[in-house]
């Protein structure tokens, strides 16, 4: 193991693995403690991100912060001030992609330091991470995909912008359900779970390059459910700022038919592995 503070440069498809990772930088500020990790997808978020590390050490969870970080430029995930605000080790992406690339850094990164779950929430400070235990104790009841959803009794959406609450409620939470054969209620949602058992499964594979921008998070509910593996949502708290600029990158329609194209491409099964042959 590498030791703490010593930053690290992996090249794309890592060695031994079999896993397509972007590469990337990983700096070590502390040592494995926990089972599971928390693995947060930044870039630019600036004070939220504070504010939002700040709220997650006031919280009682047994989960070890990663922080995933697009390439941000505004100092905010200094290493050092991630060290003080509680941080095991930040990771800062050097190749192409969006979110999904991010993500498959992350989740990467968090196997093979051994945890056998990874929540994954955005670091733009929308998520009470006062659902961090709920959380943790749903990997350890063996639920392979937990997913948060606001629209669950105890969950809550405060100043959710109409537009969002429609396109989730009528058009992307139906159809990701109807694709998947169960019923979810908040598939736009980026706060949930992962075990160890789905991202290795050779039937699910999201190590591959074909997860560049926002495919990842939706194919990974659907397959999950199709695969049989255990699925289930827990309520959270999503809040978007009572005014001023709403914390997102999807803007404007071309962000959105971006966004649609994606979902009905992961609805029909576009970005599933190729069948394996059996011997």
């Amino acid at each position: 193991m590498t030791p703490a503070g010593t930053p690290v440069a992996f090249a794309d498809s890592r060695s031994g693995s079999g896993r397509s990772v972007p590469p990337h930088a990983v700096e070590r500020l502390a040592e494995r403690r926990g089972r599971h990790a928390v693995c947060i997808f930044v870039i630019n978020e600036g004070e939220r991100l504070h504010r939002q590390l700040a709220k997650m050490r006031s919280v009682r969870h047994d989960l070890d912060v990663v922080v995933a970080d697009g390439g941000s430029t505004d100092g905010s995930t200094d290493p050092d001030r991630l060290e003080a605000a509680g941080v095991r080790a930040v990771l800062v992406k050097r190749g192409p992609g969006r979110l999904s690339a991010q993500m498959r850094m992350g989740l990467s990164w968090c196997l093979d330091e051994g945890y056998d779950g990874i929540v994954v929430m955005d670091g733009n400070d929308k998520d009470d991470p006062e659902a961090l235990p709920r959380f943790s104790s749903a990997l350890e009841r063996g639920i392979d995909h937990v997913q948060g959803s606001r629209y669950l009794p105890g969950g809550r959406g405060i100043n959710t912008p109409l537009s969002r609450h429609l396109a989730v409620t009528l058009l992307h939470a139906p159809l990701v359900s109807l694709a998947a054969g169960r019923r979810y209620t908040d598939t736009t949602n980026g706060f949930r779970g992962y075990s160890r058992r789905l991202l290795a499964d050779p039937r699910v594979a999201p190590f591959r390059d074909v997860f560049t921008g926002y495919e990842l998070h939706y194919y990974l509910a659907i397959r999950a459910a199709r695969l049989g593996f255990a699925v289930e949502e827990i309520p959270v708290t999503r809040a978007y700022p009572a005014a001023g600029a709403i914390p997102t990158k999807i803007r404007g329609l071309k962000g959105n038919a971006m966004i649609l194209q994606t979902l009905v491409k992961a609805c029909l099964g576009g970005f599933d592995p190729p069948v394996l042959e059996v011997a």
